[in-house]
């Protein structure tokens, strides 16, 4: 881990907006001062004034490994997220094999060990057969437990009520559930089917995947939260109606949380006329009206943080007809300069946002020394640079393995220059370090 002087940049750190320059040293921040000279550094990089913000901490990644090596893996997608400024993420357990086991959980870490440029963490899975092996799971050990309450199949759907209960009841660190209620969903799936037979259009997924199923289920989570004094995070919300289960203000005073992903908050249903499956996601994108219900609830703190749920398919996947066509997009490498574009827009203010994407998710899993610009620190740090006219996305490779984006029609006014992981170049003047390699997040001890 080399010695990175950045200078001159305008940092954005908890609250606050200033001018210095960064010293980088043995992986971590050294140094934070109007000016350090005096230094021979082996990497110096003058930031010109741009935005050095803590690299984004994904709280919901769907990476693909093990088990779907077709549309992505550890290496693929992390080298994806470092070109787009985020530094660690948290990967969700409906792989193949599913994270159901420790066994399975150790097969992850050794994986991201051996390939990931991020640095990475793991939620743990539940089924209903394994509610012993999630109560006595280390909360060290795991980013968290995610459970679907709905919209998924097989031994990851956990949607009996007596299951659930005891799940609420038992579970030692942060529980995330997906939120949608599979009956409403099937019922409705089922009303257009006699109208359309097997060619619903993709406009008509977000009335499949309507408001109410999505209140159906996280109306329940949260009372079943309050019930057992959970602590509770949803993930992916939708819809105006669901913010009314959740309280405003500071993270810290909260037992439950909430979760908005950036296409909830850049797309709305307008956009399935022209992207179609492409947007196809659970829970589904919804009207412009609940988008701007998500963005003032950032602002109010109802919503508590910002994730991708980076879900890679290929195109020929998406290209099928919309019954059979999965539901995901891959969102890592243009997450966050698309984010940005609020702050240009007056939307959310670029200290609200590097709180969203950096500093709430340090908080909410308790992770170690990360997602903040403090001496002492790891240094995660992503350089974003505001371009004098918007580029086109397509001009720029995309990395995913899947290599296709959603944004591949839309004009981008920012863009990640620099991501520095673990102290490490991960990503400089558009150019991948195939040597960088991110850490094991380390999770504090005392996080329920």
């Amino acid at each position: 881990m080399s010695r990175i002087l950045v200078r001159n940049a305008r940092l954005v750190n908890e609250g606050k907006v200033f001018d210095a320059d960064v010293l980088v040293a043995h992986g971590r921040i050294e140094k934070i001062a109007g000016s350090i000279d005096g230094l021979n550094t082996p990497v110096e990089i003058d930031a010109q004034g741009r935005w050095l913000v803590p690299g984004m901490i994904d709280d919901q990644v769907h990476f693909r490994e093990p088990g779907a090596a077709h549309k992505g893996s550890m290496a693929s997608e992390s080298r994806a997220a470092v070109a787009g400024g985020i530094t660690s993420f948290m990967d969700m357990p409906n792989t193949n094999p599913a994270t159901l086991t420790l066994a399975a959980l150790d097969d992850k870490k050794a994986r991201a060990a051996a390939s990931s440029a991020a640095n990475y963490g793991f939620h743990f899975g539940v089924s209903k057969d394994n509610l012993e092996t999630v109560a006595r799971l280390d909360p060290q050990q795991v980013a968290g437990v995610k459970v679907f309450m709905g919209a998924s199949t097989g031994d990851m759907l956990v949607d009996d009520p007596v299951v659930l209960e005891r799940l609420f009841a038992c579970v030692p660190t942060v529980l995330l559930a997906h939120c949608e209620h599979t009956p409403s969903i099937l019922h409705n799936e089922a009303r257009y089917r006699e109208q359309f037979g097997d060619f619903i259009p993709p406009a008509m997924h977000p009335l499949i995947r309507d408001a109410q199923a999505c209140w159906r289920s996280s109306s329940l989570a949260v009372a079943l939260a309050n019930r057992f004094g959970t602590r509770l995070h949803v993930l992916h919300l939708t819809t105006a109606k669901e913010l009314e289960l959740f309280q405003p203000g500071p993270l810290a005073s909260k037992l439950i949380t909430a979760e908005v992903c950036a296409h909830h908050l850049l797309f709305d249903d307008s956009d399935y006329a022209r992207l179609g499956n492409l947007i196809k996601c659970n829970p589904a994108i919804k009207t412009r009206t609940d988008r701007d219900a998500l963005r003032q609830a950032l602002l109010s703190g109802r919503i508590d943080v910002i994730g991708t749920d980076h879900a890679p398919h290929t195109l020929a996947e998406k290209n099928r007809p919309y019954a059979s066509a999965p539901s995901g997009l891959p969102l890592v490498q243009h997450a966050l300069p698309a984010l940005f574009e609020l702050v240009d827009e007056g939307v959310l203010p670029i200290t609200q946002l590097v709180r969203k994407t950096s500093h709430a998710v340090a908080d909410l899993f308790a992770i170690h020394e990360r997602g903040y610009l403090r001496e002492g620190y790891w240094a995660d740090l992503a350089l974003i640079e505001r371009l004098a006219e918007p580029r086109p996305v397509n001009l720029d490779p995309v990395l995913a393995h899947c290599q296709w984006t959603p944004f591949q029609h839309h004009r981008l006014r920012h863009r990640v220059t620099t991501t520095i992981v673990s102290g490490q170049l991960a990503w400089h003047d558009q150019k991948l370090n195939a040597h960088c390699q991110g850490l094991p997040l380390a999770f504090n001890a005392q996080r329920r």
